[in-house]
């Protein structure tokens, strides 16, 4: 790593560490019907673009999916279909760069798990817009203050360069915390030439802590989760299919992925990363702006693991 590269990252992890546990001021979440993955969703993410006011022109965005392991009957990684929409959204909004960037955690030749998830197909010229993050250029970012038992991690200089972080993570449970959304996607900037595969410094750590750690690194990433069809059970890898739908957006990823918690009838009060990140009276429902369609109108429960059944939504729970 050059010195002007350290200069330059050591600039942007200052002004990250300024971000970390300022008052939050709960941003819009959107909640939009999609049926498929169809050529609808081009159009879908201009609209989001618009409705959230994204100003991208002449910056620097990065697109971060959830890329993580490949079966041909599971329902695993975000759908190519809605990065591309993504990708062609932000460049029509007068983006300078759109990168789409992932550093897997299981799978080590992510070039590999990208074609077998249909990356290469759905996106053209794939190779010359996507950085594997588990060996991009890194620098160290001290955490000014920490949930987990970290105080500092190295990170690809590709996020910690970019004017605006896309999470873009597939709506589904999670074996450990309940829930894998928008800040739990945050795992994948974790490079894995520096903490190996399967990153488990972030387990002993504590996942749920260190998903807060990141998302204060980020408290403002923008999110676009596949909800057209999740998974439910013994996610992220292991479960079933769960249609629900939808897309959920916002600029808020407590909001987002709290709306989501609803929408799969997982209570996120019960959340513990999300109560790391937020206090109580933000996780309150009536919090959150939230419009297009009703949480009630699109909740799906999503069947849990029975050591998590304590996170399920009480019955009566307020979805409206």
């Amino acid at each position: 790593m050059t010195r002007r590269r350290w200069v330059a990252g050591a600039g942007a992890a200052a002004v990250l560490g300024g971000c970390e546990r300022k008052p939050r001021k709960t941003a819009p979440v959107s909640i939009y019907r999609a049926a498929s993955y169809s050529d609808d969703l081009y159009a879908l993410v201009a609209r989001i673009i618009a409705d959230h006011k994204l100003d991208v022109r002449g910056k620097r965005v990065v697109l971060k999916p959830n890329l993580v392991e490949f079966d041909e009957h599971a329902v695993i990684n975000t759908n190519p279909k809605l990065i591309h929409a993504a990708l062609e959204g932000f460049r029509a909004a007068g983006a300078s760069d759109v990168q789409i960037a992932e550093g897997p955690g299981h799978r080590r030749v992510t070039l590999d798990l990208a074609d077998a998830a249909g990356y290469f197909s759905a996106v053209p010229r794939f190779e010359s817009v996507f950085t594997d993050l588990n060996l991009d250029e890194v620098t160290k970012v001290r955490f000014r203050h920490s949930n987990s038992k970290l105080d500092s991690l190295f990170l690809p200089n590709t996020i910690l360069n970019c004017d605006l972080l896309v999470s873009l993570p597939k709506m589904k449970t999670h074996h450990w915390v309940g829930a894998t959304l928008s800040m739990k996607n945050l795992f994948g900037i974790v490079p894995g030439a520096v903490y190996g595969w399967p990153k488990n410094v972030l387990h002993w750590a504590g996942i749920d802590e260190t998903i807060a750690d990141l998302h204060n690194l980020f408290p403002r990433a923008f999110s676009i989760v596949d909800g057209i069809v999740g998974m439910e059970g013994n996610g992220p890898i292991q479960g079933r299919s769960r249609p629900v739908g939808v897309i959920v957006a916002g600029a808020d990823p407590v909001a987002v992925d709290a709306t989501c918690c609803r929408i799969m009838r997982i209570d996120p009060l019960r959340v513990q990363y999300l109560r790391l990140s937020a206090p109580e009276e933000q996780l309150a429902e009536e919090s959150t702006a939230q419009f297009g369609e009703s949480i009630a109108s699109v909740a799906t429960e999503f069947a849990l693991l029975p050591r998590l059944s304590h996170l399920r939504l009480a019955k009566g729970g307020k979805t409206s």
